[in-house]
């Protein structure tokens, strides 16, 4: 079925709204624009709420924690409890303590900010990290694959450099060291405008290495089958609500949810949507999320 784009009718809005019992929001491009609040964002969320539905923010950023997630939606007058966070860097380190069951023995060396070192730490994950910068002459003899690196997790890094690459890479020359990334998003959405996504720093490994990472990101599954042990809700009762057609349309396809709304205030446009031929699509879309309220 093609898409279609919700009215302002009441009774529409009402029988979809009734339709489900959890609604997963992606954040940048859906609540907000950088570091501004989408009109009536706050509202519609607390609107949701007042029905009995329960949220869930699920976004690929990995330079935030859970913490820093909900500092950040309580700024924007968002309340909510630390459990209805699930980022790529919580779902990463979850994924190296319980899924992988990382040795005590063994380290991740990771590629990527402060979000990503808190989880880790959280979960009780041995890291380490590189500087920016290039290799020093003497610096090259220091560098080669280490069996005590159990993982190399890349997510976005602002301060990715030619050395934390080359470290990379030497330690994933081993073929038991895992190669994991928090997402794959080529590009990410901040102040009205693209810049390069996590995907964009892992891709150079991925080319020197011919080795594709596992991604702990949507549109994986493996994110949304940790929701779901996490959560223990219906799938088919629950709605993806994003801004980007490859990853968060496609999660809620792929994951079997029961719908996905898009909404045209982030990455993917209406004509994207309506596109001929299209194979990732979202059910219903709207021009703002707080189209909803009618």
């Amino acid at each position: 079925m093609s898409p279609r784009k919700l009215t302002g009718k009441p009774e529409e809005l009402a029988a979809f709204v009734d339709k489900f019992d959890i609604f997963l929001f992606d954040c940048d491009g859906v609540l907000w624009q950088g570091g501004t609040l989408l009109p009536r964002a706050a509202e519609t969320l607390a609107h949701l709420r007042s029905l009995g539905k329960k949220l869930l923010f699920v976004t690929n950023n990995s330079t935030k924690s859970r913490t820093a997630y909900q500092k950040v939606l309580q700024d924007f007058g968002i309340p909510c409890s630390v459990d209805e966070i699930f980022c790529s860097s919580y779902s990463s380190a979850v994924y190296i303590s319980r899924v992988l069951q990382l040795q005590r023995d063994k380290k991740v060396y990771m590629i990527g900010e402060s979000g990503m070192k808190e989880e880790l730490e959280a979960e009780g994950i041995s890291y380490f990290s590189d500087g920016s910068g290039d290799i020093m002459p003497e610096d090259y003899d220091t560098f080669g694959p280490d069996e005590s690196v159990g993982v190399v997790l890349c997510g976005i890094d602002r301060t990715i450099s030619y050395r934390k690459l080359a470290r990379a890479y030497q330690y994933l020359r081993n073929p038991g060291t895992v190669f994991l990334a928090t997402n794959m998003d080529s590009t990410y959405p901040t102040n009205g405008k693209l810049f390069p996504g996590a995907g964009s720093v892992s891709a150079p490994l991925t080319y020197m290495t011919g080795r594709p990472p596992l991604s702990l990101g949507k549109p994986s599954q493996a994110m949304m089958d940790a929701i779901e042990g996490v959560l223990k809700f219906d799938r088919k009762r629950a709605c993806m609500v994003g801004d980007r057609l490859d990853t968060d349309i496609r999660f809620g396809i792929e994951g079997g949810l029961g719908g996905t709304l898009a909404v045209l205030t982030g990455v993917s446009t209406e004509e994207e949507i309506l596109k001929e031929g299209a194979t990732v699509v979202p059910d219903v879309y709207l021009d703002r999320l707080c189209d909803i309220l009618g």
